[in-house]
């Protein structure tokens, strides 16, 4: 029995010690495949760590100055923002798909078509001063009846106006009629005299026949009208006496209508004399009126800088009245084989052009473009662009903050290269106070400086090339100039003390030279 019981102990030790065995084995190779994966880890963290290695850092404010390590910005009162290896090109920025969408990026083609420009004015109907009829007195009379007594009256060429009495015809009709009762031979030129002086007293042709054909005596007139139209202007009324020569009646034809239109001054080259027009007005929906060109007015309106261009448009309804409004349409020449992109795609920054160019793969970058010709919502674009290329026509400005936040060097705000110099050069105004002074630089906290759209804050200036004035120290309020330098930074060019700053004293004054001297000079000093 013992012996039955000891086999059987040493049997179960001898299955413990295999199977510990087996578990120790197990446990080794499992643990040398998680060091493995731990190893491989590690150097997947190393190496998404490198490819985050910030290439260089700098201050969003001042994008194009650039520091090889971080800390706090020479020109604002912040951190350094570091700018990191992420593959993109320089001058371009990344945006996902993702944001992209939110965003509400739509882009479209460059393409190359034919562009017909098409001029679009406002402009008000007058007569046209063209078609006019001006009626006179031709001989001294009296004015009995008028047959048209209010001016705006409509009229119908030979249509009476007026009667006149004119005593001057009298004598004129009865020497006629007298010379020609006599039955005398050799009396011709006696008659050719007579009509002689009728014409004189300003009897027509006509007027002349009549009292020929009639043999009485005709002492009133019957004024007609010579064309058809508007009276516009009535000078008479009856029992008046006029005076050869009087303006009597003017009357405006309605066969043709003067439209004047105001074209911008930036259209005016379009707009040529003998250009086809069409012209549709309120009062009469649906109807459209076409005509030309007639004259361009050498004048430019100094208040709206608009043109005055003269279109004559047919009236044989007379429908158009002076005073209309009018929407006209002015065509031009198709121009063929135009490179063109969506006008809403060209964002105008004051002194460019610039267009967001999609580059593929989420990139984005803004292209100086110089453009010309705008018409039905395309835009000519005459350099900066190829025929095929992608262009951002909504979400511009949302990319271009993207591009600020990222620290891209070029965007659409950015001024070009070539003035670089001009804006370096530029001087600016402000107003602060003294918070520090020390060897090479003064901090300021300054007011708002609008020509650089800065807002109120503290930050460090150079100190100007001959040392700070002598009245000038810590919590003195202060006006000054700055300008930037080449290296991107500011530095004061003038600085004095304004009035509420209180007299400094001589001790501050020392000490105040003291920082501006020299180091060795100090020091021989103290």
């Amino acid at each position: 029995m013992n012996n039955k019981k000891i086999l059987i102990a040493l049997v179960t030790a001898g299955v413990l010690t295999g199977s510990g065995y087996g578990f120790y084995r197990l446990g080794l190779s499992q643990g040398i495949q998680v060091s493995d994966k731990s190893q491989a880890s590690v150097s997947t963290t190393s190496s998404d760590a490198d490819a985050k290695k910030a290439l260089y850092w700098h201050d969003p404010m001042v994008p194009g100055q650039k520091f090889d390590k971080p800390g706090k910005s020479p020109f604002m009162d912040m951190q350094l923002v570091p700018v990191y290896a992420d593959g993109g090109d320089e001058g371009s920025v990344n945006v996902s798909p993702r944001v992209q969408q939110n965003l509400g990026i739509r882009i479209a083609e460059v393409t190359r078509s034919n562009l017909t420009s098409a001029v679009v004015a406002v402009g008000s109907v007058a007569y046209n001063e063209r078609d006019v009829a001006l009626v006179q007195a031709r001989s001294n009379g009296f004015v009995e009846k008028l047959h048209v007594r209010a001016p705006l009256d409509t009229v119908k060429k030979g249509q009476a106006l007026a009667e006149l009495y004119v005593p001057d015809w009298v004598a004129a009709q009865e020497e006629y009629l007298t010379v020609k009762r006599m039955q005398v031979s050799g009396i011709a030129g006696l008659t050719d005299g007579a009509k002689q002086r009728m014409r004189l007293v300003g009897m027509s042709d006509d007027q002349i026949r009549t009292v020929e054909a009639s043999g009485k005596v005709h002492s009133r007139i019957t004024i007609t009208a010579p064309v058809s139209g508007v009276v516009a202007e009535l000078s008479v009324r009856e029992g008046m006496t006029v005076m050869t020569g009087a303006p009597l009646f003017r009357i405006n034809g309605l066969g043709t209508v003067w439209v004047n239109a105001d074209i911008p001054e930036n259209l005016a080259a379009q707009v040529r004399t003998g250009n086809a027009v069409e012209a549709r007005t309120p009062s009469l929906p649906g109807i459209i009126f076409k005509g030309k060109v007639s004259a361009i007015l050498p004048q430019i309106d100094v208040a709206t800088r608009t043109l005055k261009a003269r279109i004559e448009l047919a009236n044989p309804s007379g429908q158009l009245v002076p005073g209309m409004f009018a929407n006209l349409r002015f065509s031009s020449e198709a121009r063929k084989d135009i490179l063109q992109v969506p006008t809403e795609a060209v964002i105008q920054t004051g002194t460019r052009a610039v267009v967001m160019v999609a580059q593929g793969d989420g990139k984005f970058m803004a292209v100086d473009v110089e453009t010309g010709t705008e018409a039905n919502g395309q835009t000519e674009i005459i350099k900066g662009l190829e025929a095929g290329q992608k262009v951002v026509v909504s979400g511009q400005f949302l990319i271009d903050s993207e591009a600020s936040l990222k620290g891209t060097g070029t965007r659409m705000g950015d001024a070009p290269a070539v003035n670089a110099d001009k804006a370096t050069a530029a001087t600016h105004h402000g107003s602060g106070k003294v918070e520090n002074i020390d060897k090479s630089e003064i901090t300021l906290s300054h007011d708002p400086i609008p020509s650089l759209k800065w807002g109120a804050m503290t930050m460090g200036f150079k100190l100007p090339s001959n040392g700070l004035p002598a009245n000038v120290s810590v919590g003195d309020r202060v006006i000054f100039d700055i300008r930037q330098t080449k290296d991107g930074m500011y530095q004061i060019t003038s600085i004095s003390p304004t009035a509420e700053t209180p007299k400094t004293n001589p001790s501050s004054n020392a000490m105040n030279d003291t920082m501006n001297m020299p180091s060795s000079s100090a020091g021989e000093k103290k």
